[in-house]
């Protein structure tokens, strides 16, 4: 209730709003609510979530850690036998057998730029132990830049 002054000697107290408004109101509110809770009760339920077996297999890590890691080797310089820089590995290509097909060397290049991807096979790489050295034994940069140019698929 909000007080109305009105004459000074007289407090006459009204209802906050109209009857007729504040029924609406409170129709409004149940549909609102209604809605709502049907809304929760129609909506169909997410599907189940069905557990995935995973198969855990036991390594030995020291195994493991005499492997190369790929983000250490690329941007390394790729020399040949006579220790003549020929190009630097850019990629290495993961064939859908999952196992490393092709390393691809950008040979051309000048402080990066200006040059073109090849790919070579991987295996034709030797990498020495510590992985600080990748070889292209008997490949020369002219031969290297006479190969087809490697593009991505987009």
């Amino acid at each position: 209730m909000v007080p109305f002054r009105g004459r000074a000697d007289k407090i006459v107290a009204r209802p906050f709003g109209s009857g007729l408004r504040s029924a609406l109101s409170a129709v409004a509110m149940c549909a609102l609510f209604a809605v709502a809770a049907l809304a929760f009760v129609w909506l169909p339920a997410p599907p189940p979530v069905r557990s995935q077996a995973v198969e855990v297999l036991k390594l030995d890590v020291n195994v493991v850690a005499r492997g190369y890691r790929v983000s250490k080797l690329l941007g390394k310089s790729v020399v040949n036998n006579t220790n003549q820089q020929i190009g630097s590995l850019d990629d290495i290509i993961i064939d859908r057998n999952r196992t490393i097909s092709y390393a691809i060397l950008q040979v051309g290049s000048f402080l990066g730029l200006g040059g073109h991807l090849v790919a070579v096979p991987f295996e034709s790489l030797v990498i020495d132990e510590t992985g600080s050295r990748i070889e292209l034994p008997n490949a020369t940069r002219d031969q290297l830049e006479k190969l087809t140019e490697f593009k991505y698929k987009t």
